[in-house]
Order: structure tokens, then sequence, then C-alpha cells
């Protein structure tokens, strides 16, 4: 095991100018415009949870998408273009890759069963399926396959969204004046 000081990054932690950072020419994570958008979300809901880490030389190791949307409004203002960081000092660029590489694959991935629990929990707790949307990433297609709702019972969730009528004024026109 390396002699590694676990504690060494966190000692670090510093808010820069998104500007003097560079993406790596090696990150094999590609993420889809929805879930950057999904990444948006997470910030304006959570919080910024995560720094970027990055080489001394601010070569990004892990949090490309981070940064790649504190550079697009509405985080652009709300940060200032300013996004927290870690250093991390590899000995050679093959331990980058390992951290790039590890940070991805760490993360896992959803798996079908406790997520369609979590919808049906949100759906009787009385959340809308535009906001189980929004908050977690999906369309009203993929909340109801994960909600095991009947396509009737999912269709009439959808259409008792709260709707308001047009308001309407009537006079009485025995004194003139408005009665409603």
């Amino acid at each position: 095991m390396a002699d590694v000081d676990v504690f060494a990054p966190l000692s670090t932690l510093t808010w820069v100018d998104r500007n003097i950072l560079k993406p790596n020419d090696y990150n094999p994570n590609k993420v889809s415009r929805e879930n950057l958008k999904l990444l948006t979300q997470s910030i304006l809901t959570n919080g910024w949870t995560l720094p970027i880490v990055v080489r001394p030389d601010y070569t990004i190791i892990d949090g490309f998408h981070r940064w790649t949307v504190s550079g697009e409004e509405p985080l652009l203002s709300i940060l200032g273009g300013k996004v927290p960081v870690v250093v991390v000092e590899h000995k050679d660029k093959d331990e980058d890759i390992y951290g790039t590489v590890t940070h991805n694959r760490a993360r896992g991935t959803h798996l079908l069963e406790p997520m369609k629990a979590i919808v049906k929990r949100l759906l009787n707790d009385g959340k809308s399926v535009d906001e189980i949307g929004k908050q977690l990433g999906m369309k009203p297609e993929e909340v109801f396959r994960l909600s095991d709702f009947s396509k009737d019972d999912f269709l009439r969730m959808m259409a008792n969204k709260p709707t308001y009528s047009k308001a309407n004024l009537s006079y009485s026109f025995a004194c003139g004046v408005c009665t409603g």
C-alpha cells in the first residue's frame, strides 16, 4: 500500500477562478446534455458538495463536468466565476489517469429496484411527476416506468395537476356594481 496522506487534498481546499483550470486529455467519462442540466439542478438544490480535484498545474483530475456547468448560467453568476478545488500531487501522469478513472467508477450506478422504491415513495409523499422529474432528471415516461402504476392511473395522476380557471367578472345590471 502506498504511503499517502489521505488528509492532504482537503487541506488545500480553496475557491479559485474557474478559468485557470484546464481539462485533461484522457477522461473517458461522457455526460449527456440532460445530465449536465441535472448536475446544475443538483448544485442549485444541494449546494456545491464536491470540490474539483486538480493537479498542481490546475489540470482537472476529477470534476470536469462540475467545472463545465460552472461556466454556464445561472451558476456562472451565482458562483462569481469561482469553483472549489483540492490539489492532488501524484508522482506521475499515470497516477492522474488512475485518479480520474477511479473517481468516475467508484460513484457506481443506480439499481432498478431501489430507484423504483424511491419514485414510489416520492409519489406517495405527494410529490408531483413534474417535481420528481426536475429533481431527479427524469422525463415523465421514466417516472411512469419506475412507478409501477398502471398506465390509466398514471395518466389520471398527470391529469390531476392543479388547474386554474380564467377569472370572470359578473355585473349586476340592477345596480351596475361588480359582484365577483
